[in-house]
């Protein structure tokens, strides 16, 4: 079936133009008034794209494409040159993409067909998200797609770094051949260089016949290796002769294999921090990061959360025959406030137990676990009567310290890992047991010095982080391009977080 567009006429010759063009390219076209009923002009179009010809800050046109992208409807909205200027408000328009006016109605095409192109992207991949930074990961797996190149997909558990593994081969020119998943974390040393290579009948015990490995299996695909960061010495310096010769042994043969193999590596680690700490060779790390793609969590998208909710809400409902209408406002602000340790896989299972435990047909705040807003490290010591058991509770401390401790590594890890591509001039200070460290920062002036940034125990990573991008806009004089430059981010990003942080 033909692609559906519906073009609102609030700059009615842009609304004729664009019609005439996305009709010739073989769409099916509608247009509409912004006085109409949203609702029912969307039900009765049912687009597949929404195109707004102006108007955007208008009340009837945000409800237009507000209404839109709850229903995961691509929204492209044409603003007049003035309303590029105006950053705070465009950067808050619920629209997938923006065009400055003037444009040709063949750009409008063009722009339309990348963005069908790109929902079609999300719905065979699972990738679910309007928000910038699932926008660019989604460019990314386009760009990167068609070459051979070893990609690194770096991002924390939960995120879905497999999903976007899955759309880079499905968009390859090798999508009708084979995609290997291996989870190095799942095996064992001594069985991992089997799995991955295959091994000759006899070559150890058990081995009774000849084993083909995935490298093998994958012969003409790809191949994806998740958690790269666990695998041994020992088998990293046999995956870092496969990547240069694309050639191999199995365990216990003598003729070497050659293949023709993508491969896709995934990790949870900061893998220039291991390879600083001699846990993971620098020469296989940087044959891995040919290409590189980062998934951010879910805490830095929050505005993906409802859209995901939503989703998982439908397909569990259909899975375990339920019926919803849905879920309360009260209940959606605490989901998208939560911390979300666990980001899209944590929300996609704690949605399915709401579905099937909820009493009521919607979803309501009190049918969320307490346990849903304790980030990482946040386990308290439980709180023992006067019968209760030392060896509990000292286990429970312990377990208290333990968790404390991970978190704070955590937030150095992710700390570390934002600052890795911007130059010096902004430094980071870990001040854990310094001198200095009086228990904690009195002033946000005690966080931030000229071009430096002091670490202290207990700080969040959002204080880092404000302070850290106050430093970098100090650094060049309130330059918010120079500035996101140097942070690795784009200027839009860098807008939203000046905004969110009040650093005006």
């Amino acid at each position: 079936m033909p692609s559906r567009a519906l073009i609102t006429m609030d700059d009615l010759e842009t609304a004729v133009r664009a019609n005439a063009a996305l009709e010739a390219a073989g769409y099916t076209t509608s247009m509409v008034s912004s006085m109409d009923d949203v609702r029912g002009a969307v039900r009765r179009a049912a687009p597949d794209v929404v195109l707004i010809t102006g108007a955007v800050h208008e009340p009837p046109t945000l409800h237009l494409a507000a209404h839109a992208r709850e229903h995961e409807i691509s929204t492209l909205a044409l603003l007049e040159p003035t309303d590029s200027e105006r950053t705070e408000r465009v950067g808050r328009l619920p629209v997938t993409e923006v065009m400055t006016k003037p444009v040709t109605p063949d750009d409008i095409v063009a722009t339309v067909q990348r963005l069908l192109d790109r929902r079609g992207l999300q719905q065979r991949t699972g990738i679910i998200g309007e928000s910038q930074a699932i926008q660019e990961v989604l460019v990314r797996i386009e760009q990167m797609a068609p070459v051979s190149s070893t990609v690194l997909i770096q991002g924390e558990s939960g995120t879905g770094k497999e999903l976007v593994a899955k759309g880079i081969h499905d968009l390859s020119p090798r999508r009708g051949k084979a995609f290997i998943a291996v989870n190095c974390a799942a095996l064992p040393e001594t069985l991992l260089e089997s799995e991955l290579f295959g091994h000759e009948k006899g070559a150890f015990t058990g081995a009774a016949e000849r084993r083909l490995g995935r490298f093998e299996l994958a012969d003409g695909g790809t191949i994806f290796l998740d958690e790269i960061g666990e695998i041994p010495f020992s088998v990293q310096v046999k995956l870092l002769r496969v990547l240069e010769s694309r050639a191999f042994f199995r365990v216990g043969g003598t003729q070497p294999i050659r293949v023709d193999v993508r491969v896709l590596a995934a990790t949870n680690r900061h893998l220039r921090e291991a390879v600083q700490l001699g846990e993971f060779r620098d020469d296989l790390y940087y044959r891995l990061n040919v290409l590189n793609i980062y998934l951010p969590p879910l805490r830095e998208r929050r505005g993906d959360i409802p859209l995901l909710v939503r989703r998982f809400v439908r397909e569990f409902a259909r899975l375990h025959d339920r019926t919803f209408r849905g879920i309360t406002p009260e209940a959606m602000e605490r989901l998208v406030n939560a911390p979300w340790p666990g980001n899209v896989r944590q929300l996609r299972n704690l949605v399915e137990s709401m579905v099937v435990l909820a009493p009521g047909s919607e979803i309501r705040a009190a049918d969320i676990p307490a346990d849903v807003f304790e980030g990482p490290g946040t386990l308290l010591p439980a709180r023992l009567g006067n019968n209760g058991n030392r060896e509990m509770a000292g286990s429970q401390e312990l377990e208290f310290i333990l968790r404390s401790l991970v978190d704070l590594k955590m937030q150095v890890e992710e700390l570390r890992r934002r600052l890795d591509q911007a130059p010096q001039r902004v430094q980071v200070i870990d001040l854990t047991d310094s001198p200095l460290d009086d228990g904690g920062p009195d002033t946000e002036t005690d966080l931030v010095g000229g071009g430096e940034v002091l670490y202290r125990p207990g700080m969040t990573m959002e204080e880092v982080e404000k302070a850290t991008i106050g430093a970098a806009l100090r650094e060049f004089g309130g330059n918010r391009r120079r500035a996101a430059e140097v942070l690795g981010i784009g200027e839009r990003t860098l807008y939203r977080k000046i905004k969110a942080y009040q650093l005006e």
